[in-house]
């Protein structure tokens, strides 16, 4: 005996249920937010990105401060005051005296000085770009990670919807003798299997959603946004071709090469610390009459004094080396940037190239395959040339298929975000 007209005609447009009305369901709950708006939200409002900013702003203020002068020394008092008879006009030496010094560095020193502040408020702009960049990464990521949760979930619940109708299918059958009490046991298996993965869905959603808000500066009672699923992009330019892209804009590269040259300058502040530095001092002395009434004239002096770097094993010396081994480390962890650099990148060169071509082949061939398959064994089904089992099987293999190559085409643009990091452009 065949399915029962209506029960054959809900099974079909179950499993033919067009794909736009299940997205129109889930945009439902609100519009969505493309990916760019998101970056741009992210960029305005994540307060990583404000506080490097001000980071930089306070290295960028101390580069003045850091070559000006030290604050002249004004003095006053009084020279050669008898004690025997207090008296300022007894003996011709005794004078009030108000007097003014400077302090002057080497020359060179304040330069250099100002050269290591500014060297360091460089490498500090490089890491403002260096946290943009990487806020923009974990943007992409959790947005994309959204956006697999959401499209796993709509195709778990497409599937659920066709198990329940091949549950009833069963049922109907199982009542008219047609099938076993084993088909119906097994299509309820299943679609209890379907409602435990939308529950798990959900809490991962829930999780990334967080994540997400956390990436956009957001308040964490705010609702996410509701991401676009993406779409598959050109392969990634050589590994080769990439490294060269990322020597010359990966912020993190360009910051510790401002360390490098601020340590060299450091280096060579060091080494001026042998060189003494100059104090010019000038006072004007007055002085009283004399107690015959005679005038004193009054004196100014004048003196430069120097200090003597005299400590230098002890002092100096391990300043300088101190100062070489800071420019050696940081030259040393260039290059081990760099090499981390270059591996990741033909990682996730290998990635993008992988994912596309597994999107490609589930989309070509592996799915329309997947899906005759089942309307094959259903109509097989209907005349009783396969059994049930078959049928779940190979509507199960779709929805795995379905969710891979979701999964392909998002790992795809992951490892594109991932790539765009590391080259510190966008390479595409």
């Amino acid at each position: 005996m065949n399915l029962p007209t209506n029960a054959s005609v809900l099974l079909v447009a179950a499993l033919l249920l067009p794909a736009r009305w299940a997205v129109a369901e889930e945009q439902s709950g609100g519009p969505t937010l493309p990916l760019r708006e998101a970056v741009a939200e992210a960029l305005e409002s994540n307060p990583e990105i404000r506080a490097a900013k001000q980071e930089q702003e306070a290295a960028r203020q101390r580069i003045a401060p850091a070559g000006a002068l030290d604050d002249p020394m004004l003095e006053a008092g009084v020279v050669n005051f008898p004690v025997g008879s207090f008296s300022f006009n007894r003996d011709d030496m005794t004078m009030k005296m108000i007097g003014l010094s400077q302090r002057l560095p080497y020359p060179g020193k304040r330069a250099l000085r100002q050269d290591v502040a500014a060297k360091e408020a460089e490498a500090m702009l490089h890491g403002v770009q260096e946290t943009v960049n990487r806020v923009t990464r974990d943007v992409r990521i959790a947005y994309l990670d959204l956006a697999l949760v959401i499209e796993s979930t709509r195709l778990t619940e497409k599937n659920k919807r066709v198990l329940e109708q091949f549950l009833k299918t069963a049922e109907a059958r199982y009542t008219v003798g047609q099938a076993s009490q084993a088909d119906v046991l097994k299509a309820q298996t299943q679609v209890a299997k379907m409602t435990d993965e939308l529950i798990k869905l959900a809490r991962e959603r829930r999780m990334i959603e967080a994540e997400l808000n956390r990436a956009l500066g957001r308040a964490p009672d705010l609702a996410a946004p509701l991401p676009q699923f993406p779409t598959l992009k050109d392969v990634a330019p050589h590994p080769e071709e990439l490294r060269h892209i990322a020597v010359e804009t990966r912020p993190q590269l360009l910051a510790l090469q401002s360390t490098i040259a601020r340590s060299e300058k450091a280096l060579q502040l060091a080494r001026k610390e042998y060189y003494p530095d100059f104090e010019v001092r000038f006072s004007y002395g007055q002085r009283d009459r004399s107690p015959m009434g005679g005038r004193r004239d009054d004196m100014v002096s004048l003196t430069v004094a120097i200090n003597l770097p005299l400590w230098r094993a002890t002092k100096l010396g391990p300043r300088v080396a101190e100062a070489t081994a800071l420019r050696d480390q940081t030259t040393s962890m260039l290059q081990a940037q760099q090499n981390e650099v270059s591996s990741r990148l033909r990682q996730e060169t290998a990635n993008v190239e992988q994912n596309f071509k597994s999107a490609r082949l589930y989309e070509t061939t592996v799915l329309p395959q997947a899906r005759l398959t089942v309307e094959s064994s259903l109509a097989a089904y209907r005349v009783n040339r396969v059994d049930f089992f078959t049928l779940l099987d190979n509507q199960m293999t779709v929805l795995n298929f379905e969710i891979g190559f979701a999964t392909a085409v998002v790992n795809h643009n992951k490892a594109r975000a991932e790539l765009e990091f590391l080259t510190g452009v966008d390479i595409y």
